[in-house]
């Protein structure tokens, strides 16, 4: 795959999904939407959230982003390769964060994303200049040495970046990457992300946590029971619902998706 250029793709859409549904057999409905037609795309530097309370389908949504799963229907591409088709292509497009990524115990910091580099296959000249750089980006010369069972949760959540870094990706997904994590780690973390948005990387990035969306996201999507309920700029959707608190505006359209008849006009994006 030819390496992209960062400077051409700002403003470039990266990632694009469309009418997107992942069902699974079910004893007693006959079949179940863990997501249903949904659609969305997002850009490079910017952050896009895709948003909803446990099971509105976003982890489902993102695994299938990530070649994890497979879609039932629609499609959806990652820098411009589908993620069915191309699954090898999408996978060096993306790095991938969670707050369970696993953490090899008996592996140091600079091991752990010393290896993924090698799985990379990048050239040991090049990926040590990408190590150094990245370690003092995310200020992490400090515990190089410490093993994978000493690290702290913060320490585990920058070799996790790291290590979904180390190939320069386009496109980064953070599913419910701050979870657990306390205030000033998950600060942190936000400062990370703003910083590789402004590096002009896509992000796309999935919470139920509203002030991590205020403080974050430039457009979000709204997910409920796998559908898109709606999604927009937080102005748009403060003006199109005239409620300035977001987290209320949050709370409304779940409620709201209750009624199967709710869609609202945003929400074909």
């Amino acid at each position: 795959m030819e390496r992209y250029h960062q400077t051409e793709c700002v403003l470039m859409e990266l990632v694009h999904v469309h009418q997107l549904s992942k069902i699974y057999p079910d004893a007693l409905q006959g079949e179940y939407y863990a997501v249903n037609g949904i659609s969305f795309s997002a850009k490079a530097g910017e952050i896009f959230g895709l948003l909803g309370p446990n099971g509105a389908g976003k982890t489902t949504a993102l695994r299938i982003l990530a070649t994890i799963l497979k879609p039932t229907t629609g499609t959806a591409r990652i820098f411009n390769f589908d993620v069915v088709a191309q699954p090898h292509y999408v996978r060096h497009s993306i790095g991938f964060v969670s707050n369970n990524t696993a953490i090899y115990d008996r592996m140091s910091a600079w091991e752990m994303v010393e290896y993924f580099g090698r799985l990379y296959e990048i050239p040991s000249d090049e990926l040590r200049k990408r190590m150094e750089t990245l370690f003092g980006k995310l200020q992490m010369f400090d515990f190089r040495d410490c093993p994978g069972a000493k690290m702290s949760t913060g320490m585990k959540q920058k070799v996790s970046i790291a290590r979904a870094l180390i190939h320069d990706p386009p496109i980064l997904i953070f599913d419910e990457a701050s979870l657990g994590l306390d205030v000033l780690v998950a600060r942190s973390l936000q400062n990370i992300v703003k910083g590789l948005r402004d590096d002009g990387k896509c992000i796309i990035y999935s919470t139920h946590i509203m002030r991590e969306v205020e403080r974050l996201c430039d457009r979000v999507a709204i997910m409920a029971k796998g559908h898109i309920v709606d999604s927009g700029t937080l102005p748009e959707l403060a003006e199109r619902h005239e409620q300035n608190d977001f987290e209320e505006l949050f709370y409304q359209l779940i409620i709201q998706s209750e009624t199967p008849a709710t869609q609202y006009a945003g929400a074909s994006q």
